[in-house]
């Protein structure tokens, strides 16, 4: 075979996604953020396209964010833009699926593809420096007071920090409907908000208020896991420690295209867990104090069908649906 007929069949056959993984080109992938940026799926994207680079198996990353609804406006563009796009990848988690129970959009997880949960993180609680509150129990003593009076600012509707604030309501025997929550579409706002005095208590992943709580511009007043974080956060108490029994945990993962065939979908998984091995990503996971917590194809296709009915029945419980 002469080496130009050689090389335009390795081409197509590339194309056509019939060669393994380390025979083909890198691909030039397309990440798509479905929130504004500074957030949570915003670092994490960014950090796994770093990561896809770093593994050479990604040639370039262009990132497009689109935020609003918990997600769902990303998720819609993802679902109608990309069908059969072997190099589109959308960052989700726990959240999203909050904001489909709650919001109930038109489009749906179960039109994209699943392939691999990335990360848990747990919820931290803090409040602003100049707040006159200075621990949880004070919350919770005002809580129980006057409900409406304590603003909770954090994701969007039916995000994790949100169940937690109605399963706090709900453990210190507050109606949880009566909860004051307001949402904001991306970290970046919440963070202005908490810092600004505008909301009273705030609530996200360790990772989004960590430069603040080490500079003294927020104080935290509770971790929604089971046992105390390690690390920078090990000094922050428990809900449970505090004699609030809430237990919650905020995963992220990635899925592909609508569309997609089940090599393409094998390759895209391959791909993703080569980048988690990378320096880029340990690098990632421990600048943002991020638990790995790796789970692809089938397997986390059938984990977000068990969270869906899960989070569901926690959120009915809660009074949120």
């Amino acid at each position: 075979m002469r080496r130009d007929t050689f090389l335009k069949s390795l081409a197509a056959l590339a194309a056509a996604g019939a060669l393994p993984l380390s025979a083909q080109a890198a691909a030039a992938i397309k990440m798509m953020l479905p929130a504004n940026p500074g957030g949570g799926w915003d670092t994490t994207g960014r950090a796994l396209g770093k990561a896809l680079q770093d593994a050479g198996v990604a040639s370039s990353v262009t990132y497009d964010n689109k935020g609003g609804a918990a997600g769902a406006i990303g998720l819609a563009q993802f679902v109608n833009g990309s069908k059969g796009d072997p190099n589109a990848m959308m960052v989700m988690g726990a959240v999203m699926l909050g904001g489909i129970i709650t919001g109930k959009p038109p489009v749906n997880l179960s039109q994209a593809t699943p392939l691999a949960r990335l990360t848990s993180e747990y919820n931290v609680f803090v409040l602003p420096a100049n707040s006159p509150y200075k621990s949880m129990a004070e919350v919770v003593a005002q809580l129980k007071k006057d409900p409406g009076s304590i603003k909770w600012g954090g994701g969007s509707r039916g995000s994790t920090e949100h169940i937690a604030a109605a399963m706090i309501a709900r453990e210190v025997g507050v109606d949880p409907a009566k909860i004051n929550y307001v949402a904001f579409r991306g970290g970046g706002e919440a963070i202005s908000a908490i810092l600004g005095g505008n909301v009273t208590v705030g609530g996200s992943g360790f990772s989004e208020f960590a430069e603040y709580i080490s500079t003294g511009k927020m104080k935290p007043i509770g971790v929604t896991a089971g046992q105390r974080l390690k690390g920078a956060a090990a000094s922050i108490p428990t809900l449970k420690e505090q004699g609030i029994n809430v237990e919650i945990g905020n995963w992220r993962g990635v899925y592909g295209a609508p569309g997609i065939s089940k090599a393409q979908r094998d390759e895209l998984v391959a791909q993703i867990e080569k980048a988690t091995k990378s320096k880029a990503w340990a690098e990632a996971l421990q600048k943002n104090d991020w638990t790995p917590a790796w789970l692809g194809g089938d397997a986390f296709g059938k984990f977000v069908d068990d969270e869906f009915a899960s989070l569901r029945a926690t959120m009915a419980k809660s009074g949120m649906i």
